[in-house]
């Protein structure tokens, strides 16, 4: 048996639905352990397009058991919704294929309400580029003690007494900070309860049945969302999301010991890209021709907020500072094929700062937004790649583009994808083998 984490090691969109999807294939159980429907993953199986914002992306496989653990935090509204999408396209959920912690914490109307207007009160060059889904505040209040979790749901006295002393607070903040709208006590109230009655039967003790499953010797996938940049303590800030979603957090996210993850997978997409604000060493400006070339080809739009996401080159400064953070194991190198056609390629190897170089992200933001890349160059190749099922009959110029990602990062690249379809991938490893 083994257990293996997935990460994004960019700002998120790299992939990760997919390789999750590949890696399902020889795992009995899959757990998301962090983030809210801000994050999507897309699949594309057989010329079918599925995107998915909270539950595991491994549902799509009927034989699996799939966990919500409780570093999630769930909108009830978003999440019966995917499940009614999924039976409406004869891929039934049931509580035998999924299970919600009753320590996941949910998103309130009130929270949606704040994110909108907190992010509205910021000046221009100030806003962070939330999506208004209510994930910072809904966090905000899980720190502050006065959440509202997915187990509260079965109790409804105490729902009931936790909505009411959260209503009276926000509407002091909404009507009085932010001049908005109050929310309903009573509306919330009957929305909840229709949602307590449909959501019930799914929710559990997530860490009991991962122990119970390890102890079986069953393979756990742990899947992640956004990616290293991204992260609360780690990344950007305060262009970051509201959660940790390095490695580490699989564990205190799903309820997991430490001492039982075997391998830390990290997604890398070929080129870089962002969506909202933030600084972004390599980006390629808007109508920049490579950078306008690598958005179409790679479809580079937000999976859950249909955002444009912005594109530049490689940036091996990220690529490292995600080695070290996750303890990355392997890598999977994604949407390579999208490179093909581009004469010359550049990877960032460094940053210059005000003549000062860093060969790491500075934890300054002004710093960071001043970081000009330090490039290397490669050759390119024209052919298209899609096709191509082993990694020796890759262009030698693409062989050498991986290559030169191991050099840099120290670690070895264990899945290649050279297409958005399931098939279009190469498995040089599987971490599941041992």
């Amino acid at each position: 048996m083994a257990s293996v984490v997935v990460v994004g090691t960019q700002w998120g969109d790299e992939g990760k639905g997919k390789i999750v999807d590949l890696l399902t294939r020889y795992a009995d159980c899959i757990v998301r352990f962090q983030g809210g429907n801000n994050a999507g993953h897309t699949l594309v199986v057989d010329g079918n397009k599925f995107v998915f914002h909270i539950i595991p992306s491994g549902i799509l496989y009927e034989d699996k058991r799939c966990m919500i653990g409780n570093g999630v935090i769930i909108d009830p509204g978003v999440l019966l919704e995917e499940i009614g999408e999924l039976a409406g396209r004869g891929l039934p959920v049931t509580p035998q294929r999924l299970v919600i912690s009753e320590n996941a914490h949910l998103i309130m109307p009130y929270h949606k309400s704040l994110d909108l207007a907190r992010e509205s009160a910021l000046s221009k060059g100030k806003k962070i580029g939330t999506t208004g889904r209510g994930i910072g505040p809904c966090y905000m209040d899980k720190v502050g003690r006065v959440g509202i979790k997915a187990g509260d749901l079965l109790d409804p006295d105490l729902f009931v007494d936790k909505l009411q002393a959260n209503v009276e607070e926000k509407n002091f903040f909404l009507t009085r900070q932010y001049q908005a709208d109050p929310v309903s006590f009573d509306e919330i109230r009957q929305l909840f309860e229709g949602f307590a009655d449909k959501l019930t039967p799914y929710i559990g003790n997530v860490s009991v049945e991962l122990d119970c499953a390890r102890r079986e010797g069953r393979n756990i996938l742990f899947e992640g969302a956004q990616g290293t940049q991204l992260d609360i303590d780690h990344g950007t800030y305060p262009f970051v999301t509201s959660s940790n979603t390095i490695a580490g957090n699989a564990c205190i996210g799903a309820g997991f010991g430490p001492a039982h993850i075997d391998e830390v997978i990290g997604i890398l997409k070929a080129y870089t890209t962002r969506v909202g604000e933030g600084p972004f060493p390599t980006e390629l400006p808007e109508g920049d021709e490579i950078g306008d070339a690598l958005q179409k080809k790679g479809g580079e739009f937000g999976a859950t907020t249909g955002r444009r996401r912005r594109c530049g080159w490689l940036d091996g400064v990220v690529a490292t500072d995600a080695v070290r953070l996750n303890g990355l194991t392997g890598l999977a190198i994604t949407k390579l094929d999208v490179l093909s056609g581009q004469p010359t390629l550049k990877i960032a190897r460094s940053y210059k700062v005000n003549g000062q170089e860093y060969d790491c992200m500075p934890g300054n933001i002004r710093k960071t937004s001043q970081a000009v890349p330090v490039y290397e160059e490669m050759s390119g190749w024209e052919e298209e790649i899609s096709g191509i099922r082993a990694f020796e009959d890759l262009p030698g110029a693409a062989r050498d583009y991986v290559r030169r990602i191991e050099d840099i990062t120290g670690v070895a690249p264990v899945i290649v994808s050279v297409g958005p379809d399931r098939e279009e991938t190469l498995l040089l490893r599987n971490p599941f083998a041992g």
